[in-house]
């Protein structure tokens, strides 16, 4: 980043702030129960129980992060517990309604409204206005991300923003250059070109990412999610998944088969598409999994201007049957604002949340300063807009989207009968769950 970089770093922070203030109001929604003791330790050594999701590169950091809390607060130990993303929520599952959920959990915007509802999740503000907690040295309208009707139900570690990764490789033999303001016109024909020039299909399929989908509608003037249903019509899906099964025969989609093979690799790190759409921080695990050099490309735009971009972000949440939610409280704090610990995670979770950490990492290594320099540009150049609202019972719609779109790109339903299915199963879980 050179001279610039601490420029940048303050228009980043100073970009963000308006943005996320809004975003906090487009996460909070109703919600009922959930409460918080003031239990201590009594004096002797307490053990919590910290569970996330992610790979073993996350947990060896996260693992370094720990015994620097345990060192520094040597009456607190923490009995860590992780897996893949999908066996994360299904233990993570069992354990709350068997009433065993661990003391701390890594936490999405997705599930709060969900986990709030069943009173699984804390409410820290009792721990911030004990002084046991801190909000404070947050990037502006962060430490608010997590409200839900005015409980506080976790703590960013980070945030990230969906970007579009490419094998930089690929679109240069293409003679392909994306630019911030392309549209999918634009982007379309980049891929018809790759695909003459290289014989590598444009794009993995984005068809089955919520996400993706989620910034096409917003650019429309819809969204996925409203506070309390979908926020567009099957049509809407119909004409999706009808396209998206045209480029596939036409090779600009990679072949289904071979993605489905590929995983848990991505299509774009196993060198079978030249792009993806992901969150911009996902780029740490390219490098480690391909053979080329990748980057992160603008989002691609209707009207050359409208992303429909906002930032997400992981969190830590307490549950609320911890026995000692002011350790959980003391946990949580250390690990959002330690400078060492900034410096240990990086930018695995997301651009670190708090100014101290933000400050403490210093990236040297290229795809970490690409993701810092991705998120300083779209917080400063205005695209960023508030987060869409995730009802409860978002998680088992995503998971109902993913499924049928694979089952679409598989060839084992069509585009209508999958789309019928999907707002048939969304509209039961938003039922359930809300």
């Amino acid at each position: 980043m050179g001279g610039n970089r601490q420029v940048e770093r303050r228009t980043f922070l100073k970009a963000t702030g308006a943005t996320l203030a809004t975003a906090a109001v487009g996460a909070t929604a109703a919600g009922c129960g959930g409460g918080s003791g003031s239990g201590g330790s009594g004096g002797g050594t307490v053990t919590l129980r910290y569970s996330w999701w992610g790979a073993d590169d996350r947990a060896k950091k996260i693992n370094q992060a720990i015994a620097l809390f345990e060192k520094k607060h040597p009456k607190i130990k923490i009995k860590t517990d992780f897996q893949p993303y999908a066996d994360f929520w299904k233990k993570f599952n069992t354990q709350a309604a068997g009433g065993n959920p661990p003391d701390v959990i890594q936490n999405a915007v997705t599930f709060l409204r969900k986990y709030d509802a069943r009173n699984v999740l804390l409410d820290l503000n009792p721990q911030v206005k004990a002084g046991n907690l801190s909000t404070e040295g947050f990037r502006a309208g962060l430490e608010k991300f997590a409200e839900v009707d005015g409980k506080l139900l976790g703590i960013p570690v980070g945030s990230n923003s969906m970007g579009y990764l490419i094998d930089e490789k690929l679109y240069e033999k293409a003679g392909v250059s994306p630019q911030h303001g392309w549209t999918w016109s634009d982007w379309l024909a980049g891929m018809e070109k790759i695909k003459e020039k290289t014989g590598v299909a444009g794009d993995s399929g984005p068809s089955g990412i919520m996400y993706y989908y989620d910034l096409v509608l917003r650019q429309k003037g819809k969204a996925f999610f409203t506070d309390t249903g979908l926020g567009f019509e099957e049509a809407d899906l119909v004409a999706e998944w009808t396209e998206a099964k045209k480029r596939t025969k036409d090779g600009l989609y990679a072949a289904p088969k071979r993605v489905e093979q590929l995983k848990p690799k991505s299509a774009t790190a196993g060198g079978i598409s030249a792009g993806e759409f992901t969150w911009d921080n996902f780029a740490v695990r390219y490098s480690a999994e391909g053979r080329s050099s990748y980057g992160i490309a603008p989002i691609p735009t209707t009207d050359g201007r409208k992303t429909g971009q906002y930032l997400g972000s992981l969190m830590l949440s307490g549950t609320r049957r911890t026995k000692h939610p002011k350790e959980v409280a003391a946990f949580i704090s250390f690990m959002v604002h330690d400078p060492e610990v900034g410096r240990i995670m990086g930018y695995d979770r997301g651009v670190l949340s708090t100014e101290a950490q933000f400050e403490a990492f210093r990236p040297t290594d290229r795809v970490s300063k690409q993701i810092a320099a991705y998120e300083t540009q779209i917080a400063s150049s205005g695209v960023l807009e508030p987060i869409t609202p995730h009802p409860a019972g978002s998680d088992v719609v995503e998971t109902a989207f993913m499924r049928l779109a694979t089952d679409l790109s598989l060839d084992k339903a069509s585009p209508g009968e999958a789309a019928q299915k999907f707002f048939a199963e969304a509209k039961a879980a938003l039922s359930t769950h809300g």
